[in-house]
């Protein structure tokens, strides 16, 4: 069974930079997203990267946010740059098929204030 940990979160003022990661088993799963959920709104898709690097964003966070995986440490990155007070939010990893369960994890807490 996939078990994927968010971590990194924390609170950063505006324009500053924040790591997230995704650990677990990373290495056997074709594609990972990265979610955020914000307060008082759904969760929305901010970014996938496939086995073979196939990697796409929202629109909001294209050109700010680089998503990237360590095979070797089962590990997925979210490079979170000039981050802004709309992208407080919960952000979580899952794969497809645990989305379509309705099944996540605890996820991590990012905050963007000054």
């Amino acid at each position: 069974q996939v078990q994927l940990v968010e971590s990194g979160g924390g609170l950063v003022q505006p324009g500053g930079s924040l790591r997230l990661s995704c650990a677990g088993s990373t290495t056997s799963i074709d594609v990972i997203h990265w979610y955020r959920q914000a307060p008082g709104k759904q969760r929305e898709w901010v970014a996938f990267i496939s086995r073979t690097g196939n990697i796409n964003y929202e629109d909001s966070v294209k050109d700010r946010f680089t998503v990237s995986r360590d095979n070797a440490k089962n590990t997925v990155y979210l490079q979170m740059n000039r981050l802004k007070p709309e992208d407080t939010a919960v952000y979580y990893c899952n794969v497809p098929h645990l989305v379509a369960r309705g099944s996540w994890g605890q996820g991590t807490q990012v905050t963007v204030s000054s």
